[in-house]
């Protein structure tokens, strides 16, 4: 269906879409008049250590203001005390009674606590944050009296940031009329689609029934060429959406959707609703043998879908319900990638074209990371598109050892060595494909040595994990000529390294040295955390917290994909991220299964190594927090699903074919001979 048909399809059905269009700009604009204006304002409050931390504490120690310690867990402590009912009732006499968020500052590691109010009166929100900032230090004063905390050894706190002048807070008022505005447009578009449906099935019926309508009767013209008529399919969607994706970069989004709404997201939510609306107007069906993908992803989408209603049920703040909205966004990207890629695609040739895209596309983002690593910069900075806001404060270069980790035009290096760690295997694939010989050794290697070359470049133990498994994987799978030949590559690759990165490979064996020996500070930074997700494990363990809400701005970094699944989804989201993960691997043991040519068997294989590299190094970094990995994953999770019906498709018509041909020759060999064809015997003639 091309974009001229929907144009076509919206004005033949204007009576749903001009009422309900309207109807949904009313509501906007009456949105707009009795919505008011809120304001907020902040103040910032750190802790101070005691007077005596310099003396010896005494022997009954100090367990709440913990003395020469970093004081976090006091601050924590502090917090969750404000958060509580008990102070939530105590500042409501006080005359707090807009909404109010006490937690950590932003990427801070020390004590430093942010307060704000939310409210529709500025003035008012100005004494309520004055109040707030008030009242944090005499609870501070109450925790320790409570706990008989010498003067002496008492923890004070501080105004670092006086209350501020309150602002205003636009932006969730243009969401919630931006919201309904989209919704009454796209109820409108799928009610026309769905009526169009319904009279393509109707005409359908008639035509069998011997009913030819008029404008069917003669041939009709043909129809003009043109960018609106040029016929739309998946994989052109899924072309314009990997374009976004990589050479935006993904902290750039559109104002009103917050960290998801990037431009690559958006394009995914629209090729969503360009399948339902050619899926609802019989112009396309799901192609068979394809929906394990998406009866997986129906797992996890009821695990987010519990997640955000436990999140409605506790005392959640307005920072987390936005997250909660804004990863149910997320989600539906999701969910139109896996669909798009498994359920649009038709034909396979059109699948393979759109891998080899995949491919050319990561070799030129591997490429901008080489110019990060030499050049000691991230290009990603410089690059700003008008429309487009930065989510995200500068990130600046960051360095391990004298080297600059390239992040190129992701958000992290680690998203960079993670997402170059699931495609290698598909550019080790094609240049090995025969029917690729044509393009000549250059065009068929390159994207390989430019990609696992990059890998090294990010030092981190996450790229080179993936690398690993990606070797071990793929090469025990090869002929002996050329797996020795591939071993010596790679250890030929490793000793190059050396010589023209002096320091790389010291640098990068130093990290797995002390990761083993347990001295590394990253390694123990992760360790504490994993100690202080579990009291929000243990209060929502089936549930979670809801998805999207455990953010660094309010908690911390988990570093690890399944400790944030399971404090924002629960036991049932764990369980449906590992069906993922294994749904990927199962994909393509498959199709190395039922392959019928070499080719596919090492495709098989190269869909196990990638879907096995998602499964380990989830574990290393919060994988899916990222939009650029993430999208990667699930577009080969739903490529995966297509490849593998296909090859199920190629397999039972080989079968019947094979099932025919045995059939007729047993034919041929139970019949009896034509009667034209008998002989009767001869009586020969004695002499």
């Amino acid at each position: 269906m091309s974009l001229a048909d929907l144009l076509a399809i919206m004005r033949r059905r204007w009576y749903f879409m001009v009422p309900l269009t309207l109807l949904s700009l009313l509501a906007g604009g009456y949105l707009y008049r009795t919505i008011p204006v809120s304001y907020e304002s902040q103040s910032s409050v750190t802790l101070l250590d005691s007077t005596a931390i310099a003396d010896l504490a005494p022997t009954f120690g100090n367990p709440l203001s913990n003395a020469g310690g970093s004081l976090v867990v006091t601050a924590d402590v502090l917090i969750r005390t404000l958060q509580s009912s008990d102070s939530a009732k105590e500042l409501r006499t006080r005359g707090v009674t807009d909404p109010y968020t006490v937690g950590f500052a932003p990427q801070a590691d020390s004590p430093l606590l942010t307060l704000s109010v939310t409210g529709t009166d500025r003035a008012k929100v100005l004494r309520e944050t004055t109040t707030l900032t008030k009242f944090t230090g005499e609870q501070l004063k109450a925790l320790q009296a409570a706990s008989k905390v010498p003067a002496g050894y008492a923890v004070q706190t501080a105004q670092v940031v006086l209350p501020q002048t309150p602002v205003s807070q636009s932006k969730s008022r243009y969401q919630g009329i931006a919201a309904v505005v989209i919704v009454g447009f796209v109820g409108a578009f799928l009610l026309s689609i769905l009526a169009e449906g319904v009279a393509v099935v109707r005409r359908r019926g008639r035509a069998l029934a011997g009913y030819v309508p008029r404008r069917h009767r003669a041939r009709p013209p043909e129809r003009p060429r043109g960018v609106l008529v040029r016929r739309l399919d998946a994989t052109t969607i899924l072309t314009g959406y990997l374009v976004l994706a990589f050479f935006v970069p993904s902290n750039l989004t559109l104002p009103a959707l917050g960290g998801i709404g990037t431009p690559a997201n958006v394009f995914a939510l629209l090729g969503l609703l360009w399948y339902l609306a050619t899926w609802l107007g019989g112009r396309v069906l799901p192609a068979p043998g394809t929906r394990l993908p998406r009866v997986v992803m129906c797992g996890l989408a009821v695990a987010v879908l519990l997640s955000y209603l436990a999140d409605a049920t506790r005392a959640s703040s307005h920072q987390e319900v936005l997250g909660a909205d804004r990863g149910l966004i997320g989600l539906g990207v999701w969910v139109a990638l896996v669909v798009l890629s498994s359920a649009g695609i038709q034909d396979r040739a059109r699948l393979e074209t759109l891998m080899r895209r995949l491919v050319v596309l990561g070799t030129v983002v591997a490429l901008i990371g080489y110019y990060d690593f030499f050049a000691a910069t991230n290009i990603a900075d410089s690059i700003h598109i008008p429309g487009l806001n930065s989510s995200t404060a500068g990130i600046s270069a960051m360095d391990r050892g004298s080297f600059t980790r390239p992040r190129s035009t992701t958000a992290h290096p680690l998203e960079f060595g993670g997402m170059l760690a699931i495609l290698v295997p598909f550019a080790v694939h094609q240049a090995f494909d025969p029917v690729r010989r044509h393009a000549g050794a250059l065009r068929r290697w390159a994207p390989v040595a430019i990609m696992a070359g990059a890998l090294p470049l990010t030092v981190s133990r996450t790229s080179i994990i993936g690398a690993f498994i990606v070797i071990v994987v793929m090469v025990p799978r090869w002929k002996p000529q050329r797996r020795w030949a591939a071993i010596g590559l790679i250890l030929g690759s490793v000793a190059g390294f050396k010589v023209i990165i002096p320091g790389l490979i010291g640098t990068i064996t130093n990290l797995f040295a002390t990761f083993l020996s347990n001295s590394d500070s990253s390694t123990q930074a992760r360790t504490v955390k994993y100690s202080a997700i579990v009291p929000y494990l243990s209060e929502r363990p089936w549930s979670g917290r809801g998805f999207g809400t455990f953010t660094p701005d309010l908690y911390f970094f988990t570093d690890n994909q399944y400790m944030l699944t399971l404090a924002e989804t629960g036991a049932v989201g764990l369980v449906a991220l590992l069906a993922l993960f294994v749904t990927g691997i199962h994909q393509g043991g498959a199709v190395r299964r039922l392959a019928r040519t070499e080719t596919d068997r090492e495709l098989g294989q190269a869909y196990l190594a990638s879907a096995l590299v998602a499964l380990v190094i989830s574990a290393t970094f919060d994988a899916l927090s990222f939009p650029m990995y993430a999208g990667m994953f699930f577009l080969t999770l739903g490529a995966g699903g297509s490849h593998l019906g296909f090859v199920r498709r190629e397999a039972a018509a080989a079968h019947a074919a094979h099932a025919v041909r045995a059939t007729d020759a047993a034919r041929d060999l139970l019949a009896p001979p034509p009667a034209s064809e008998a002989r009767h015997p001869q009586l020969a003639e004695s002499r």
